[in-house]
């Protein structure tokens, strides 16, 4: 519980200008839909808030967007109009740009690698400024699969993919990446993508297994690239505005529930993404399994550009050396 401790001092100040307030139902949103694992995550947590409170606290889930995309729903984390979100670390890196260096490329072996490194004290130290810095309370890490490629075309080699267009997330590490790969690439939400590829509107897709496998993408694709190249953290938000106004024993309550659920999806990926992965590439569609030097320059560019934006960059470096 130290790091929750830490948090609670630095919400300290936005406390003292509060109100003690005892809210009986918290608003949680994501951009999930209702069958991903982060929802089903969220809605776990909400049931087991209620039971451990007696009834006295709620949640109601909100998914698939329907608050708005992640950069409205941190903005009404900021506002207090929010309560709680499971969101993209990618998203808060756009406020917090020290969080972009867990998009290093090849930062992580594999799957497994990749959860001992969000579960590292190095990783949860990197929570403890977001209330000051970003008004938010950051109360552990989950994650998606590592990132793949689905593209329209045949791809061999990373030329193939020069002058694509290709959906990513829209944050800033995962741009200066695909820039320095030389596709094209394209910002767009989730809901859109399946329409995008179907429709050719984007050339290849940047996306983790889960997603490529359950909502059918691979439909629409010519060659599926595992690549693994970058994994895709997720952190559990509660606004600091909302903190501040809760007492000592609900803090404690909703960060040990939160950290516990916002957990649990890194065990469930690494459980699952080898098999969704599997099924994936038995769908016959052409399946290139390639490693970082399938990106030739594009990694050592991207490690130039962020060495200069991070200083945590070093040190998860380390702690992914030690955890492997």
């Amino acid at each position: 519980m130290k790091h929750f401790t830490k948090i609670a001092a630095s919400a300290a100040v936005l406390a003292m200008s509060s109100v003690v307030v005892q809210a009986e139902e918290f608003r949680l949103g994501l951009i999930t839909p209702p069958p991903h694992i982060w929802t089903k995550a969220a809605e776990a947590f909400g049931t087991e808030l209620n039971e451990a409170s007696d009834g006295a606290h709620s949640v109601s889930v909100f998914p698939a967007r329907q608050l708005g995309n992640e950069a409205e729903m941190l903005q009404q984390l900021q506002t207090g109009a929010l309560d709680m979100a499971f969101m993209t670390v990618a998203e808060v890196s756009n406020r917090a740009p020290e969080l972009g260096a867990f998009y290093a490329p090849y930062l992580a072996d594999d799957i497994g690698h990749a959860g001992r490194i969000l579960r590292s004290d190095t990783a949860i130290s990197m929570l403890e400024p977001l209330p000051g810095q970003v008004g938010v309370v950051g109360l552990g890490y989950g994650m998606a699969g590592l990132r793949q490629i689905v593209s329209r075309g045949e791809v061999s080699s990373a030329e193939d993919l020069s002058g694509l267009k290709l959906r990513i997330t829209p944050f800033t590490p995962i741009l200066d990446f695909y820039n320095a790969v030389g596709a094209a690439p394209t910002p767009m939400p989730l809901p859109a993508v399946y329409d995008a590829l179907a429709n050719g509107q984007v050339d290849a897709i940047d996306m983790d297994a889960e997603l490529i496998w359950v909502l059918k993408y691979y439909e629409h694709a010519d060659t599926i690239v595992q690549s693994d190249h970058m994994m895709f953290p997720m952190v559990g938000l509660v606004s600091a505005k909302v903190w501040a106004g809760l007492s000592e024993e609900d803090r404690a309550m909703i960060a040990e529930l939160m950290a516990k659920h916002v957990d649990s999806t890194i065990d469930a990926y690494v459980e699952n993404d080898a098999k969704w992965l599997e099924q994936i590439e038995g769908t016959g569609k052409a399946y290139k399994k390639v490693d970082a030097s399938f990106f030739g320059d594009a990694i050592e560019e991207w490690n130039g550009i962020w060495s200069e934006k991070t200083s945590s960059l070093d040190a998860l470096r380390q702690t992914a050396a030690e955890t492997k």
